[in-house]
């Protein structure tokens, strides 16, 4: 999910899940071809207004030791990063400037993986956040992000 750009041939639309395990959940189909392939991925506003993203682990997002795949694992966080920051972006084009990641445990098919963060400052063109995402209530990856908003392109 890149930060609400129109400008290319790839038009997300948030899409708001009414039925199935989603139900209630939003998720964002064709704004990143590479999301769509390793997801899906999914958001919700909490009562207390902070975000949490989630996904269901399958087969495709583990490595060849039965773990989930730290690349899994990290394109969630990036997913996550725009999610998490969606107030602070206010729809404008922006990309993933820095990303520090720690792995400190792992998921297995079937299971529930949950991101949560927050903003730690957003700028008028940067925006800082860290992220915890957890299985089960155990932590697998911490993360430090800065967004970058980017002005129109230009031809």
């Amino acid at each position: 999910m890149d930060g609400g750009s129109t400008e290319n041939n790839y038009a997300s639309k948030l899409i708001q899940v009414t039925e199935g395990a989603w139900a209630g959940w939003s998720c964002y189909p064709g704004g990143d071809p590479f999301e769509d392939l390793a997801g899906p991925f999914y958001f919700r506003t909490e009562p207390d207004g902070r975000r949490v993203c989630a996904f269901r682990a399958e087969r495709k997002h583990m490595n060849g030791g039965g773990f989930l795949h730290g690349g899994c694992v990290m394109t969630f966080a990036d997913f996550s990063l725009f999610a998490l920051a969606g107030d602070a972006i206010d729809g404008a084009r922006t990309v993933t400037a820095t990303f520090n990641g720690e792995f400190v445990g792992t998921a297995h098919e079937g299971d529930l993986v949950e991101c949560r963060g927050e903003v730690v400052k957003a700028g008028r063109s940067m925006v800082f956040l860290r992220g915890l995402i957890t299985c089960a209530g155990e932590p697998v990856m911490s993360f430090s992000s800065v967004l970058k908003k980017m002005g129109p392109r230009t031809a």
